[in-house]
């Protein structure tokens, strides 16, 4: 972390959250800005920051909190967590028109399919009524995965809050995906993986942050989505070996799901 000057021009825009230019040892990167103060504990002299690349606040504090846990628990930086957490800005993207969504609606999830597990039938209570819930699940042999986990987020979605689900490969994004719009609205459900090209799977993050998707779904690096209002988290197949990250510190989307959990 430093400190740097911020210009009146730049103030506004220049909030926490945002992404920055600034000079650092003689040439220009990008930084986010983590906070504004009045003062310093720098006894020498401050730069300015050069300029302000976005007033999107991509850098949300829940997602900072949660890079921070990543990085303290696989000892790596705030600077790799963040690489793998904030996808690259297009700035085309950013600035296009961003259109509200209908009004949610979520049909009625009967709860029967359930009730073959035991507890299935309360946990799917619990996440309707908006309770902490918590669970390790196994389908039978012949269930449809994919159904399941649908009723139980939409039962979350129902009480209000938003779904995050990581599963391994886009085979089973478009298995989660078709589940999942039988129950909740399809505007409102957002699939987030790398095939998408970078300018579209950075629309649809940005619909993520601006709040106007409920039900997120998508591989590992998904599990650092800005879902508003989180209050369910799941990740299927936790054992396939696309879920560790193979870039510096590593991490395994099932233990960074684990991190986001307790901080909710």
């Amino acid at each position: 972390e430093f400190d740097y000057l911020v210009s009146a021009e730049q103030s506004d825009d220049a909030q926490p959250g945002v992404r920055v230019r600034v000079r650092f040892s003689g040439r220009l990167v990008d930084a986010f800005v983590l906070e504004r103060r009045s003062d310093t504990d720098h006894v020498g002299k401050l730069g300015w920051l050069d300029r302000v690349l976005s007033a999107e606040p991509v850098l949300t504090p829940e997602v900072r909190r949660l890079a921070d846990a990543v990085a303290a628990r696989y000892a790596g930086t705030r600077a790799d967590v963040l690489r793998l957490a904030i996808p690259p800005r297009h700035a085309r993207v950013e600035k296009q028109p961003h259109p509200e969504p209908a009004p949610l609606s979520v049909k009625p999830v009967d709860a029967a399919a359930w009730s073959v597990y035991g507890g299935g039938e309360q946990y799917l209570k619990a996440l309707d009524d908006g309770r902490a819930a918590r669970a390790i699940w196994q389908a039978l042999p012949g269930e449809r995965w994919a159904d399941r986990l649908a009723e139980a987020a939409a039962a979350t979605v129902n009480s209000g809050r938003g779904v995050l689900v990581i599963v391994p490969d886009q085979g089973d994004i478009d298995a989660m995906h078709a589940a999942a719009v039988r129950y909740v609205d399809e505007e409102w459900v957002v699939a987030l993986s790398a095939g998408l090209g970078p300018s579209q799977r950075y629309r649809r993050w940005l619909s993520v942050l601006r709040g106007t998707a409920r039900l997120v779904i998508g591989t590992r690096s998904a599990v650092f989505a800005p879902v508003g209002g989180l209050g369910l988290v799941m990740v299927w197949d936790d054992g396939d070996d696309t879920l560790a990250e193979p870039r510096a510190p590593y991490p395994h989307a099932r233990e960074v799901a684990m991190l986001r959990a307790h901080q909710l």
